[in-house]
């Protein structure tokens, strides 16, 4: 792909991320794609990935994310963004807690054509768990 199209695509998927469309999300994935995440774990295949996507779109109705930056090289491309929600759904059986959260975060994506086939999430689940309220944490 070349950069443009790796560009346009980017904010497509911005696009369909807002709009909380997990399909259009999920065909972006090759068949044998690897998912690293931080919230739905390892996964694979375009409907594992539809399936994590459905999941936050249900635990964070007003999940946004916000790219700051796309690094591009070649067939490897780094997203810096930011990303924020309220816990509307709930999450790990626990009942919604209404508490916002707001966390930086990097995704590493490896293309084949013009399909992800490694995508690596990169953020502070921990922090993230804390700001919702589902872990406690005291001042160090």
């Amino acid at each position: 792909m070349t950069r443009e199209q790796i560009t346009a695509m980017f904010t497509r998927r911005e696009e369909a991320f807002n709009a909380k469309d997990s399909a259009a999300l999920a065909a972006d994935y090759a068949d044998d794609a690897v998912i690293y995440s931080p919230t739905a774990g390892v996964h694979q295949g375009p409907e594992a990935a539809k399936e994590a996507f459905d999941f936050i779109f249900h635990a964070f109705a007003d999940n946004t994310r916000h790219t700051e930056a796309l690094v591009i090289d070649g067939d490897r491309v780094a997203q810096v963004l930011t990303i924020e929600g309220t816990n509307l759904g709930g999450l790990m059986g626990l009942p919604p807690s209404g508490k916002h959260f707001r966390l930086p975060a990097v995704f590493i994506y490896d293309f084949r054509g013009d399909k992800i086939v490694r995508e690596r999430r990169i953020y502070d689940f921990t922090g993230m768990l804390i700001q919702i309220g589902v872990l406690k944490a005291r001042p160090a």
